[in-house]
């Protein structure tokens, strides 16, 4: 009886984890994520008797697939993967969940080793039948504990799967007092384990998706704010000019200055929304970045004479091409280094380091900028959110100037990270590549704004 009702459970064990697999790959078969998918596959085949998951679309074309070496003999089990949206759940029945109107979207199979269970069911009957014959002649009322004592471990066990079954996530099967048990109930909680974790994945996911659904709905609202605006305060600056013509207004006019910033710092405003709603896609062209690098500073070097800053720069004389577009990747390292100057408060000096790297071959391979200020630093709650869209930690700040310098980078394969210098400050790394490959790239740019 003990050794039937092992085997019921460790089967029943895999249906669940069968189950599961199912219900948490729908995600990534509706989106065709095929990482995550893979990724659900690894999580499982980290289970005991786990030695083959595979994931198969409609059409039984494999979606992943993970495999490791255990002894058989070997028995399989496949689930398939129903949609949310088309199918009504009732109620668990058998450790299944029963569905209508379903609509299938794929499948998912697991091939698991019967080797351990058939060793535990082995050791137990060994177990018992030694502890029979040399337990005969006690009387029955020890006898009765005893067989009390063995049960009583498996009916927890199959409490805690009932439990699990009804949705609650959070209990745990006791740990026992037979090595076998012991083991059965850490496969279990490791099982449950498992199954949170990669529900706390779904959750990030989803999450994630919903983040990015309100940046869209953002960037439209953006849009049609910003056209709305535009034109009317067009009319408002060429009206302004006709009155300080008709009335002889002079230019040193104090409320007529105060009127001509704010047109500028709204048409500024406006530009910046425009330009991060709607971004233009690279055109990739052979670009040395030493020599850009040097006309971005140019340009602050100019201004300079104004705000006070003084950049301190250490670029290679050396050509570093690489495939990108010119005018794009200059706005993004623009707005970096505008940040530091803001950072240092107009005075002081940014320090602007390039590093090239080379491979064995003396090729070019990765190329590095380092922007740093003499400002107050950073936090790590805002370094969380230093990126994202309308996040700013100035009282004029529109939040689009590392939103969109980041937006650049990434659309020419590259990346941006921030340190936290001993001396203090903060410093900005853009890490660029030499060997961009433009239809990569594009994709990957393509990718970017649909999300």
């Amino acid at each position: 009886m003990i050794s039937n009702f092992v085997t019921k459970r460790f089967h029943q064990r895999i249906d669940f984890m069968t189950q599961y697999l199912a219900l948490n790959c729908e995600l990534g078969l509706l989106i065709g994520e095929k990482h995550l998918l893979q990724g659900l596959v690894d999580n499982m085949l980290n289970e005991d008797d786990v030695t083959v998951v595979e994931i198969f679309d409609p059409d039984k074309k494999t979606l992943a697939l993970g495999k490791r070496i255990l002894p058989g003999p070997f028995e399989h089990i496949s689930k398939k993967v129903f949609s949310s949206t088309s199918q009504e759940p009732i109620a668990w029945v058998g450790g299944t969940q029963k569905n209508k109107a379903s609509e299938i979207i794929g499948e998912v199979k697991i091939t698991y080793s019967v080797h351990g269970i058939s060793e535990l069911i082995n050791a137990m009957k060994n177990q018992v039948l030694v502890s029979a014959l040399a337990l005969i002649f006690i009387s029955c009322l020890i006898f009765h504990f005893i067989s009390r004592s063995l049960v009583a471990p498996i009916v927890s066990l199959a409490d805690t799967a009932r439990k699990v079954s009804m949705g609650n996530k959070n209990v745990r099967a006791a740990p026992g007092t037979t090595p076998e048990i012991i083991r059965l109930s850490q496969a279990f909680n490791n099982m449950l384990d498992s199954l949170a974790q990669g529900r706390k994945t779904l959750v990030r996911t989803y999450e994630k998706l919903t983040r990015q659904e309100a940046l869209v709905e953002v960037g439209k609202f953006s849009m049609m704010i910003a056209h709305e605006v535009k034109n009317p305060l067009g009319i408002i600056k060429s009206s302004l000019e006709l009155i300080k013509s008709e009335f002889n207004i002079p230019d040193n006019n104090l409320l007529i200055s105060y009127a001509e910033e704010e047109i500028v710092r709204l048409n500024h405003l406006i530009e910046s929304f425009l330009m991060f709603s709607k971004p233009a896609k690279p055109q990739l062209a052979k670009v040395n970045l030493n020599q850009l690098v040097e006309q971005i500073v140019m340009g602050f070097d100019i201004q300079s004479l104004t705000t006070g800053v003084k950049l301190d720069c250490r670029i290679p004389e050396s050509k570093f091409e690489a495939q990108a577009d010119f005018d794009l990747l200059a706005r993004g390292i623009g707005n970096i280094i505008k940040n530091a100057c803001e950072a240092n408060d107009n005075n002081g000096t940014v320090r602007i380091d390039v590093v090239e790297h080379y491979k064995m071959d003396k090729t070019p391979h990765k190329w590095e900028i380092f922007i740093q200020d003499q400002g107050p630093g950073i936090s790590q709650e805002q370094k969380a959110k230093i990126f994202e869209p309308f996040f700013t930690t100035k009282s004029t700040g529109t939040g689009l100037g590392l939103a969109f310098a980041d937006q650049a980078i990434k659309a020419h394969g590259g990346n941006i990270r921030i340190e936290s210098p001993e001396i203090g400050g903060c410093c900005f790394c853009v890490t660029l590549f030499s060997n961009i490959r433009e239809p990569e790239v594009l994709k990957a740019y393509d990718t970017d704004i649909n999300s």
